[in-house]
């Protein structure tokens, strides 16, 4: 081999040694990324693991029914366990807009100074923390829980000891190696904030914890919202049914059917505005041709006006048999309510008692709405329709002296063809949609034109009058009560 063709050789040769570390270095770089892409496959994998054991676990607390605290205290753990923090803590934003510590696991380190005087309180160091971390209120802004809060972003401190956010402790258990502090939201509106501190191993919190606290946090945000729902629909649920039940028994106690005494057309419209109503009529036979009539409005709605009205029915129709007059009747009634009732409840009532064989009526009334009587007119033969008008005080809003000072008793005459309509706020207060009410005087025009109607046809047709002057025909703003008597 002469001079030309040696050196030709050891260029080729070197071309291909070039090659072949040029392709070896390929080679393992790519070795090397590939590894790297499993290395991040496999963190996402367990990520994603450890975010779905966290839904599960999160799924079988709100089966479980926890209260809102212990979820909390649940998800703390859950972060620990996850994330392989030595402690962890949730601060719940509270309704003032501050942070208030609601849950802790481990020595996460407080927020504030540790005052002095209240270490020996506590029998472990653990408690002695605890307490502290829950009686903590935070400012939005205030240190690095707070400024996870105000920003909405995770916040990662790698080196505490060279970070000025993070408060030294004298005591060496609560020193800040590295913490992770994200806010827990739902919607973009904050419920709180989770954080973690100091990793197990003794290095830092890197970018995949962030990752994974991040994830614990949006579906912690999930979960509480989720229980809030839960323990929201679970109490209306029960409201409903107590609604229900407290709505059933007022029917029971509301006349089934309507006296029948000769020469009386009897009938009753009753439409409460919620479940349950606070109006009360009622009928009973004081003798063969003797009636006790009642209306009443128990201020307010719902179960405490129900259970109100069925207390005043009891002693109502107690003191009936008891007494004649109407007034006494609704004195005792007061004297016996009063004491227990409280004082933002009072019951306003009209007591009648209709005499059919001396054609009369006897009524008195206690702050309620003047009830009306159609009649002939003795001097002009014309039909009209007035209001009948007596004095006297709801029952329970005065004590019995002056209550009985005011009350009056008031004697009608009652005779063929007269019309006697009591009747509860809810009539004539309806309102159009200018805001003016139905009022009293057109309540009494319409007794006047259906005045030749039955005792049904005529509740029927003041209620047709209300809807239309309302201009709706299904929902009241309050209770309605109708008691028609008529004299055929």
């Amino acid at each position: 081999m002469d001079y030309g063709e040696s050196t030709m050789f050891d260029l080729l040769f070197t071309i291909v040694l070039g090659v072949a570390v040029v392709l070896g270095f390929l080679y393992l770089s790519a070795r090397k990324e590939a590894n790297r892409i499993d290395e991040e496959k496999q963190m996402v994998f367990q990520e994603k693991q450890i975010v779905l054991d966290f839904m599960h676990d999160m799924v079988e607390a709100l089966g479980e029914g926890l209260s809102r605290e212990e979820l909390f205290q649940r998800i703390v753990h859950a972060a620990i366990l996850s994330s392989g923090a030595l402690s962890a803590c949730v601060f719940e934003r509270n309704a003032d807009g501050k942070l208030k510590g609601a849950a802790v696991e481990g020595l996460f380190p407080p927020q504030r100074a540790l005052p002095e005087s209240s270490k020996v309180k506590l029998t472990t160091r653990a408690k002695f923390i605890e307490q502290i971390l829950k009686s903590e209120v935070l400012e939005m802004g205030e240190g690095v829980i707070g400024e996870a809060a105000r920003s909405g972003e995770v916040i990662l401190i790698e080196d505490g000891a060279a970070d000025d956010r993070i408060l030294r402790h004298d005591d060496p258990s609560l020193v800040v190696n590295s913490l992770i502090a994200a806010p827990i939201l739902f919607r973009n509106q904050l419920i709180g904030v989770l954080a973690v501190a100091n990793p197990s191993d003794g290095l830092s919190f890197n970018e995949n914890d962030v990752s994974l606290i991040r994830s614990l946090a949006e579906q912690a945000g999930l979960a509480i919202h989720n229980s809030a729902l839960l323990n929201l629909q679970l109490e209306k649920k029960k409201l409903d049914v107590d609604l229900s039940l407290a709505s059933n028994i007022q029917q029971m106690l509301l006349p089934a059917e309507y006296p029948r005494i000769d020469s009386l057309d009897i009938d009753a419209y009753y439409i409460p505005a919620q479940k349950v109503g606070g109006d009360l009529y009622d009928f009973f036979p004081l003798s063969d041709n003797r009636l006790g009539i009642a209306v009443a409005d128990v201020s307010g709605k719902g179960i405490p006006a129900s259970l109100l009205m069925t207390i005043c029915r009891t002693n109502l129709r107690h003191f009936a048999r008891l007494f004649d007059s109407p007034s006494k009747v609704l004195s005792e009634l007061n004297r016996s309510m009063a004491p227990d009732m409280r004082g933002d409840m009072f019951i306003t009532m009209t007591y009648a008692v209709v005499d059919v064989p001396h054609g009369r009526i006897t009524l008195s009334r206690c702050g309620h709405e003047l009830p009306l009587l159609s009649h002939r007119d003795a001097k002009t033969g014309i039909y009209v329709t007035d209001s009948l008008d007596s004095e006297g005080m709801a029952v329970g809003m005065v004590p019995s002296e002056l209550f009985d000072s005011v009350i009056e008793e008031k004697e009608v005459s009652f005779e063929s063809g007269d019309i006697f309509v009591l009747y509860t706020d809810g009539v004539t207060e309806a309102c159009n949609e200018e805001g003016i009410e139905f009022s009293g005087g057109r309540l009494a025009d319409v007794v006047k034109t259906l005045r030749n109607r039955s005792a049904r046809e005529l509740n029927q047709g003041i209620i047709e009058s209300i809807d239309r002057f309302a201009a709706k025909a299904s929902t009241y703003a309050d209770d309605i009560t109708l008691v028609t008597v008529k004299r055929t």
